[in-house]
């Protein structure tokens, strides 16, 4: 995927003005779809809110089943309100939020776990009631695929060694990642 930088700039804009919405009562305008043709693909994406570099809120979708554009508001409305693990955001946190948005690929099964990249994909585990780590969960978290794979079972709500007893149905995928905080340097 080839996302440009005023493609970034409109998707951020419009999660903010989503968010933003819940307070004012006002959309985002839609893009010229003509003249970005890409944000009316469908493509899968996650919101993640952040406030001092602390995670706040992530919610997304695996599948695009709506335009890019139309995808991004709803997950960024989403994280800001129904991330199980917060509370709502608050009108005074819209000012110090920082919005990060990933675009996902297609999902690839894996044969292996040597098949992961650290980096480089996220992960779906396609068992029971799934799970899902965006790519930079690994970074983050200064992850090795053992761990990784652990953080993945254990939020898909098994325990954290279930890979090792067999091999799970994990796809893998990659993720156009940008965020506010590139824009501001």
């Amino acid at each position: 995927m080839n996302i440009s930088s005023e493609e970034k700039n409109i998707l951020l804009t419009a999660a903010r003005q989503s968010i933003s919405s819940l307070f004012d009562g006002k959309k985002p305008e839609e893009p010229d779809y003509d003249k970005y043709p890409l944000l009316k693909e469908k493509f899968g994406a996650f919101v993640t809110l952040t406030i001092n570099d602390k995670l706040r809120g992530c919610i997304g979708y695996i599948i695009g089943r709506e335009p890019l554009f139309q995808t991004v508001c709803s997950a960024a409305i989403h994280a800001a309100v129904n991330d199980p693990r917060f509370s709502a955001l608050k009108k005074n946190e819209l000012e110090v939020i920082k919005i990060e948005i990933s675009i996902l690929s297609e999902f690839t099964p894996i044969k292996s776990y040597d098949e992961i990249i650290i980096g480089t994909h996220g992960l779906y585990l396609d068992e029971g009631s799934g799970g899902l780590l965006l790519p930079q969960v690994a970074t983050e978290h200064k992850m090795n695929r053992d761990e990784f794979l652990s953080a993945l079972c254990n939020k898909a709500g098994f325990y954290r060694e279930f890979w090792k007893e067999r091999m799970l149905k994990i796809k893998v995928f990659t993720a156009e990642i940008f965020s506010e905080k590139e824009r501001e340097k």
